[in-house]
């Protein structure tokens, strides 16, 4: 796990400098502002919203969890700006090694956990509905200490990389040369958690939802009737988060390969490759951290009540309920097919 974006200047050859400066203390730093301040207003309009109903499914207790995660990584993004700015010094840079950077990624793969058992909450209930477990699994108290415990792991393998940083400050700044010999030892294996959590929750997901995409054609497939509109709505949102997560996240971790071999057999890169490899690793970080923006757009897709109420309506009576529908696509006229042929109508 790359926590060591400030020392931009060991990665970049002589001839780069230029280029780099104006990509990752210019660009950047803007690019963040703006992601910061959208997702500012967002997040708040979304915790505004969740954090009004009571918890009473397991899929409000996920949604909650993420936008805490989002907040969390949010409260970031400032540091990280005026650190690429120049500005803070040392004190500055030490902050951002030691907390903000851990949290950073703290938070982002938390969020990352919750978005694949979002996924697979809905599995359960839509795919397996009668399988035995699944009415245990989405339990709220289950749900609540899946949480907790997946908030338990993350801290338990994330925190010590912040205490672990605490060697004097070097001459030559570096965030790994902060560390302890345990403390780059940790990193090393929490990076590998952390990977390995990514591939798990992205598997998860295509599994999931292929076989929820599956499952709500063959429904509409055995009624037999012109449903395009309504199964384009539920393709909607049914892929919505599988798309933010793919777009956000994939790229990062498909580039993190290449450039964590850069970082640890510098002997078989050169100077420029190791520069380019960095350059695209903070263009793809970048993408993870418009993951902020984008979750309040799944919450549109997926909560008709946070829809109104972004849109100024007056927020539904029954939100928990309707927050819990990530597809709410059947026209009326669907409904009575569906209730007409014995068949489950699918709410999400």
């Amino acid at each position: 796990l790359d926590m060591d974006y400030i020392n931009t200047t060991q990665t970049e050859p002589k001839n780069s400098t230029n280029v780099s400066s104006v990509f990752t203390h210019q660009v950047l730093p803007v690019l963040y502002t703006i992601i910061c301040a959208c997702a500012f207003i967002l997040n708040g309009l979304a915790a505004w919203i969740f954090f009004r109903v009571p918890t009473s499914s397991a899929l409000v207790v996920y949604l909650k969890n993420m936008v805490v995660a989002d907040v969390l990584m949010l409260f970031t993004y400032p540091w990280r700006v005026v650190g690429d700015l120049g500005y803070g010094g040392l004190q500055l840079k030490l902050i951002v090694c030691r907390y903000t950077a851990v949290l950073f990624y703290l938070s982002m793969y938390t969020g990352i956990t919750f978005m694949s058992l979002i996924s697979l909450e809905r599995y359960l209930k839509i795919v397996r509905s009668t399988f035995g477990m699944s009415s245990f699994l989405q339990r709220v108290s289950v749900a609540k200490g899946l949480a907790l415990l997946t908030w338990g792991v993350m801290m338990f393998f994330m925190l010590p990389n912040a205490i672990l940083a605490n060697q004097p400050m070097p001459k030559v700044f570096s965030c790994m040369a902060l560390k302890s010999d345990l403390g780059r030892r940790w990193h090393e294996m929490s990076a590998h958690f952390n990977v390995g959590i990514f591939w798990v929750a992205f598997l998860l997901m295509v599994f999931c939802y292929t076989s929820i995409a599956c499952h709500v054609y063959r429904s509409y497939k055995r009624v037999q009737q012109d449903s395009s509109v309504a199964r384009r709505r539920s393709n909607r949102s049914i892929f919505s988060l599988l798309a933010v997560f793919v777009f956000c996240f994939v790229p990062y971790h498909i580039c993190r390969v290449p450039y964590t071999l850069s970082q640890s057999h510098k002997d078989d890169f050169s100077t420029y490759n190791r520069f380019i490899l960095f350059q695209i690793k903070e263009a793809t970080l970048f993408l993870s951290a418009l993951n902020v923006c984008l979750d309040p757009v799944i919450y549109f897709f997926m909560c008709r009540t946070f829809r109104e109420s972004l849109l100024g309506g007056q927020p539904s009576r029954r939100l928990t309920s309707t927050c819990s529908e990530l597809v709410r696509a059947h026209t009326s006229n669907l409904h009575s097919v569906f209730t007409q042929s014995r068949l489950p109508v699918i709410y999400w």
